[in-house]
Protein backbone atom coordinates (compact mmCIF):
# COMPACT_ATOMS: atom_id res chain seq x y z
CA UNK A 1 0.00 0.00 0.00
CA UNK A 2 1.33 3.15 -0.76
CA UNK A 3 0.72 5.97 -3.74
CA UNK A 4 2.17 9.30 -5.61
CA UNK A 5 4.05 11.44 -3.67
CA UNK A 6 4.02 14.74 -3.11
CA UNK A 7 3.38 16.29 -6.83
CA UNK A 8 3.99 19.60 -5.28
CA UNK A 9 7.29 19.48 -4.08
CA UNK A 10 9.94 19.78 -6.67
CA UNK A 11 13.62 18.73 -6.50
CA UNK A 12 16.67 18.46 -9.06
CA UNK A 13 16.71 16.42 -11.43
CA UNK A 14 19.87 13.72 -10.81
CA UNK A 15 18.71 10.30 -13.42
CA UNK A 16 14.81 11.00 -13.98
CA UNK A 17 14.77 7.16 -16.07
CA UNK A 18 16.59 5.49 -13.35
CA UNK A 19 14.04 7.30 -10.68
CA UNK A 20 10.94 6.45 -13.32
CA UNK A 21 12.23 2.61 -13.12
CA UNK A 22 12.38 2.36 -9.54
CA UNK A 23 9.37 4.05 -8.63
CA UNK A 24 7.37 2.32 -11.03
CA UNK A 25 8.80 -1.18 -10.13
CA UNK A 26 7.62 -0.05 -6.35
CA UNK A 27 4.19 0.63 -8.07
CA UNK A 28 4.12 -2.86 -9.23
CA UNK A 29 5.25 -4.92 -5.70
CA UNK A 30 3.50 -2.69 -3.66
CA UNK A 31 -0.19 -3.78 -4.12
CA UNK A 32 0.84 -7.35 -2.92
CA UNK A 33 1.14 -6.23 0.73
CA UNK A 34 -2.69 -5.73 0.24
CA UNK A 35 -3.22 -9.25 -1.01
CA UNK A 36 -1.40 -10.75 1.98
CA UNK A 37 -2.96 -8.37 4.34
CA UNK A 38 -6.55 -8.97 3.05
CA UNK A 39 -5.45 -12.84 3.27
CA UNK A 40 -4.61 -12.11 7.26
CA UNK A 41 -7.92 -10.63 7.95
CA UNK A 42 -9.63 -12.48 6.88
CA UNK A 43 -8.33 -15.38 8.21
CA UNK A 44 -8.86 -13.46 11.33
CA UNK A 45 -5.99 -11.98 12.63
CA UNK A 46 -6.01 -8.98 14.05
CA UNK A 47 -5.40 -5.98 11.87
CA UNK A 48 -2.62 -4.51 14.99
CA UNK A 49 -0.49 -7.80 14.62
CA UNK A 50 -0.15 -7.79 10.60
CA UNK A 51 1.04 -4.08 10.87
CA UNK A 52 3.39 -4.94 13.77
CA UNK A 53 4.50 -7.92 11.42
CA UNK A 54 5.03 -5.05 8.91
CA UNK A 55 6.81 -2.79 10.65
CA UNK A 56 9.11 -5.17 12.55
CA UNK A 57 9.93 -7.25 9.69
CA UNK A 58 10.93 -4.58 8.19
CA UNK A 59 13.20 -3.26 10.42
CA UNK A 60 14.77 -6.21 11.00
CA UNK A 61 15.22 -6.56 7.05
CA UNK A 62 16.83 -2.91 6.48
CA UNK A 63 19.58 -3.42 9.54
CA UNK A 64 22.28 -4.80 7.23
CA UNK A 65 21.36 -2.45 4.26
CA UNK A 66 21.93 0.79 7.13
CA UNK A 67 24.87 -0.67 8.59
CA UNK A 68 26.10 -1.31 5.23
CA UNK A 69 25.75 2.71 3.96
CA UNK A 70 26.12 4.53 6.92
CA UNK A 71 28.06 2.12 9.72
CA UNK A 72 26.98 1.95 13.37
CA UNK A 73 26.37 5.07 13.64
CA UNK A 74 23.25 5.12 11.17
CA UNK A 75 21.60 3.11 14.00
CA UNK A 76 21.55 5.73 16.18
CA UNK A 77 18.57 8.47 15.08
CA UNK A 78 18.89 11.84 14.39
CA UNK A 79 16.10 14.31 14.46
CA UNK A 80 14.15 11.79 16.54
CA UNK A 81 10.87 14.03 16.71
CA UNK A 82 10.86 13.83 12.92
CA UNK A 83 11.03 9.77 12.88
CA UNK A 84 8.28 9.83 15.42
CA UNK A 85 6.12 11.67 13.29
CA UNK A 86 7.21 9.68 10.06
CA UNK A 87 6.32 6.47 11.35
CA UNK A 88 3.17 7.54 13.09
CA UNK A 89 1.64 8.85 9.65
CA UNK A 90 2.90 5.56 8.01
CA UNK A 91 1.46 3.17 10.44
CA UNK A 92 -1.64 4.68 11.32
CA UNK A 93 -2.27 4.64 7.15
CA UNK A 94 -1.22 1.31 7.02
CA UNK A 95 -3.39 0.19 9.71
CA UNK A 96 -6.16 2.01 8.41
CA UNK A 97 -5.90 0.58 4.74
CA UNK A 98 -5.92 -3.24 6.23
CA UNK A 99 -8.50 -2.18 8.16
CA UNK A 100 -10.46 -1.04 5.03
CA UNK A 101 -9.53 -4.30 3.23
CA UNK A 102 -12.06 -6.39 5.48
CA UNK A 103 -14.63 -4.09 4.22
CA UNK A 104 -14.05 -3.31 0.71
CA UNK A 105 -12.21 -5.03 -2.83
CA UNK A 106 -8.68 -4.35 -3.12
CA UNK A 107 -9.72 -2.38 -5.99
CA UNK A 108 -12.19 -0.04 -4.41
CA UNK A 109 -9.76 0.64 -1.51
CA UNK A 110 -6.99 1.74 -3.40
CA UNK A 111 -9.21 4.14 -5.69
CA UNK A 112 -10.89 6.02 -2.68
CA UNK A 113 -6.82 5.85 -0.78
CA UNK A 114 -5.54 7.65 -4.25
CA UNK A 115 -6.97 10.66 -3.01
CA UNK A 116 -3.42 11.49 -1.38
CA UNK A 117 -1.85 13.35 -4.54
CA UNK A 118 -5.11 15.70 -3.70
CA UNK A 119 -4.25 15.80 -0.03
CA UNK A 120 -0.47 16.69 -1.02
CA UNK A 121 -1.03 19.61 -3.21
CA UNK A 122 -3.61 20.73 -0.31
CA UNK A 123 -0.80 20.54 2.20
CA UNK A 124 2.00 22.35 0.14
CA UNK A 125 -0.53 25.23 0.36
CA UNK A 126 -1.76 25.29 3.52
CA UNK A 127 0.73 23.96 5.72
CA UNK A 128 3.92 24.61 3.51
CA UNK A 129 3.04 27.88 1.62
CA UNK A 130 3.34 26.69 -1.69
CA UNK A 131 1.82 29.22 -3.95
CA UNK A 132 -1.04 26.87 -6.11
CA UNK A 133 -2.35 28.54 -8.95
CA UNK A 134 -5.93 28.67 -10.10
CA UNK A 135 -5.40 25.84 -12.86
CA UNK A 136 -4.06 23.63 -10.16
CA UNK A 137 -6.97 24.36 -8.04
CA UNK A 138 -8.97 23.67 -10.22
CA UNK A 139 -7.65 20.59 -11.25
CA UNK A 140 -7.34 19.51 -7.29
CA UNK A 141 -11.54 20.06 -7.58
CA UNK A 142 -11.92 18.22 -10.66
CA UNK A 143 -10.38 15.20 -8.51
CA UNK A 144 -12.16 15.14 -5.91
CA UNK A 145 -15.27 14.88 -7.78
CA UNK A 146 -13.77 11.92 -9.08
CA UNK A 147 -13.13 10.53 -5.52
CA UNK A 148 -17.23 11.37 -4.92
CA UNK A 149 -18.35 9.37 -7.94
CA UNK A 150 -16.18 6.64 -6.92
CA UNK A 151 -18.00 6.86 -3.10
CA UNK A 152 -21.33 7.86 -4.82
CA UNK A 153 -22.93 9.35 -1.62
CA UNK A 154 -26.22 8.91 -0.66
CA UNK A 155 -26.49 6.70 -4.34
CA UNK A 156 -24.74 3.68 -2.32
CA UNK A 157 -24.43 2.58 1.24
CA UNK A 158 -21.51 3.74 2.97
CA UNK A 159 -19.64 1.69 4.95
CA UNK A 160 -16.68 2.23 7.48
CA UNK A 161 -14.50 0.69 4.82
CA UNK A 162 -14.86 3.78 2.66
CA UNK A 163 -14.10 6.58 5.53
CA UNK A 164 -10.91 4.37 6.73
CA UNK A 165 -9.60 4.18 3.12
CA UNK A 166 -10.17 7.90 2.81
CA UNK A 167 -8.30 8.39 6.26
CA UNK A 168 -5.41 6.36 4.94
CA UNK A 169 -5.25 8.42 2.00
CA UNK A 170 -4.86 11.59 4.30
CA UNK A 171 -2.16 10.20 6.60
CA UNK A 172 -0.12 8.85 3.32
CA UNK A 173 -0.29 12.07 2.03
CA UNK A 174 0.76 13.52 4.77
CA UNK A 175 3.61 11.42 5.30
CA UNK A 176 4.73 11.59 1.83
CA UNK A 177 5.39 15.44 1.85
CA UNK A 178 7.74 14.74 4.81
CA UNK A 179 9.21 12.11 2.85
CA UNK A 180 10.56 14.05 0.35
CA UNK A 181 10.86 17.20 2.27
CA UNK A 182 14.18 15.16 3.56
CA UNK A 183 14.82 12.64 1.19
CA UNK A 184 17.72 14.96 -0.35
CA UNK A 185 19.46 15.27 3.03
CA UNK A 186 18.94 11.79 4.41
CA UNK A 187 20.25 8.29 3.50
CA UNK A 188 16.98 5.72 2.55
CA UNK A 189 18.01 2.95 4.32
CA UNK A 190 18.49 5.00 7.59
CA UNK A 191 15.33 6.88 7.18
CA UNK A 192 13.10 3.90 6.42
CA UNK A 193 15.13 2.16 9.42
CA UNK A 194 13.99 4.57 11.84
CA UNK A 195 10.50 5.19 11.04
CA UNK A 196 10.37 1.03 11.24
CA UNK A 197 11.64 0.62 14.68
CA UNK A 198 9.89 3.38 15.94
CA UNK A 199 6.91 1.75 14.22
CA UNK A 200 7.57 -1.00 15.60
CA UNK A 201 8.59 -0.23 19.34
CA UNK A 202 5.09 1.75 19.34
CA UNK A 203 2.89 -1.14 18.25
CA UNK A 204 4.87 -3.88 20.25
CA UNK A 205 3.69 -1.70 23.33
CA UNK A 206 0.05 -2.21 22.04
CA UNK A 207 0.05 -5.88 21.21
CA UNK A 208 -1.39 -6.99 24.92
CA UNK A 209 -4.38 -5.52 23.83
CA UNK A 210 -4.86 -7.69 20.40
CA UNK A 211 -2.19 -10.46 20.53
CA UNK A 212 -3.00 -13.70 18.03
CA UNK A 213 -0.47 -16.35 17.60
CA UNK A 214 -0.32 -16.42 14.00
CA UNK A 215 0.44 -20.15 12.65
CA UNK A 216 3.02 -21.28 10.21
CA UNK A 217 1.32 -20.00 7.66
CA UNK A 218 0.58 -17.04 8.50
CA UNK A 219 4.01 -16.35 9.50
CA UNK A 220 5.32 -17.07 6.34
CA UNK A 221 3.03 -14.63 5.04
CA UNK A 222 3.75 -11.81 7.68
CA UNK A 223 7.62 -11.99 6.69
CA UNK A 224 6.46 -11.41 2.92
CA UNK A 225 4.42 -8.36 3.39
CA UNK A 226 7.63 -7.44 5.40
CA UNK A 227 9.86 -7.51 3.09
CA UNK A 228 7.50 -6.55 0.14
CA UNK A 229 7.04 -3.13 2.04
CA UNK A 230 10.25 -2.77 2.71
CA UNK A 231 11.39 -3.35 -0.27
CA UNK A 232 8.57 -1.07 -2.07
CA UNK A 233 9.48 1.81 0.10
CA UNK A 234 13.37 1.83 -0.36
CA UNK A 235 12.25 1.91 -3.90
CA UNK A 236 9.91 5.23 -3.52
CA UNK A 237 12.88 6.47 -1.60
CA UNK A 238 15.50 6.00 -3.84
CA UNK A 239 13.25 7.37 -6.66
CA UNK A 240 12.80 10.73 -4.54
CA UNK A 241 16.67 11.30 -4.85
CA UNK A 242 17.32 10.17 -8.45
CA UNK A 243 14.00 11.84 -10.02
CA UNK A 244 11.47 15.29 -9.00
CA UNK A 245 8.54 14.20 -7.80
CA UNK A 246 6.14 16.03 -10.00
CA UNK A 247 7.56 13.53 -12.51
CA UNK A 248 7.43 10.03 -10.30
CA UNK A 249 3.56 10.98 -9.15
CA UNK A 250 1.56 9.84 -11.94
CA UNK A 251 3.14 6.79 -11.84
CA UNK A 252 0.89 6.04 -9.13
CA UNK A 253 -1.56 4.80 -11.87
CA UNK A 254 0.78 2.15 -11.72
CA UNK A 255 -0.60 1.02 -8.20
CA UNK A 256 -3.74 1.18 -9.08
CA UNK A 257 -3.80 -1.30 -12.03
CA UNK A 258 -1.76 -3.98 -10.03
CA UNK A 259 -4.45 -3.59 -7.41
CA UNK A 260 -7.39 -4.57 -9.77
CA UNK A 261 -4.92 -6.80 -11.52
CA UNK A 262 -4.14 -8.63 -8.12
CA UNK A 263 -7.95 -8.18 -6.88
CA UNK A 264 -9.52 -10.13 -9.68
CA UNK A 265 -6.97 -12.64 -9.82
CA UNK A 266 -6.63 -13.59 -5.73
CA UNK A 267 -10.27 -12.53 -4.93
CA UNK A 268 -12.33 -12.60 -8.09
CA UNK A 269 -13.21 -8.67 -7.80
CA UNK A 270 -13.49 -6.24 -10.41
CA UNK A 271 -14.46 -2.24 -9.88
CA UNK A 272 -17.97 -1.22 -11.49
CA UNK A 273 -17.70 1.25 -14.24
CA UNK A 274 -17.94 3.88 -11.89
CA UNK A 275 -15.40 3.77 -9.78
CA UNK A 276 -13.28 3.04 -13.09
CA UNK A 277 -14.99 6.51 -14.01
CA UNK A 278 -13.78 8.04 -11.07
CA UNK A 279 -10.11 6.45 -10.94
CA UNK A 280 -10.02 7.99 -14.30
CA UNK A 281 -10.70 11.31 -13.17
CA UNK A 282 -8.23 10.99 -10.45
CA UNK A 283 -5.28 9.97 -12.36
CA UNK A 284 -6.30 12.74 -14.80
CA UNK A 285 -6.19 15.18 -12.23
CA UNK A 286 -3.09 14.22 -10.47
CA UNK A 287 -0.88 14.08 -13.52
CA UNK A 288 -2.27 17.37 -14.72
CA UNK A 289 -1.49 18.88 -11.20
CA UNK A 290 2.23 17.30 -11.65
CA UNK A 291 2.93 18.77 -14.92
CA UNK A 292 1.79 22.31 -13.98
CA UNK A 293 3.50 21.89 -10.86
CA UNK A 294 6.97 21.00 -13.22
CA UNK A 295 5.87 23.78 -15.43
CA UNK A 296 5.47 26.57 -13.11
CA UNK A 297 8.88 25.83 -10.92
CA UNK A 298 10.95 25.26 -14.95
CA UNK A 299 9.59 28.64 -15.36
CA UNK A 300 10.42 29.82 -11.92
CA UNK A 301 13.58 28.80 -12.00
CA UNK A 302 14.45 30.25 -15.67
CA UNK A 303 13.07 33.86 -14.04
Amino acid sequence: MSSSAASSLVTPTLKPLLGIGLMTAAMMVLPGIDVLAKFLGAAGLPILVVVWARALFGTILVVPLVVRSAGLAGLRPQNLRYHIARAFLLYSSTWLFFSALKYLPIADAMAIFFINPLIVTLLAALVLRERVGPKRWAAVAVGFIGTLIIIRPGMVEMNQGTLLALAAGVSVGSYFVMTHARAGRDDANVLTFHTSLIGTLAMTAMLPMAWQMPDATQWLMLIALGLIATTGHLLITFAYKQAEASLLAPLAFVEIIMAVFFGWWFFAELPDRWTILGVAILISSAIYISLRTRKVAKAQAQG
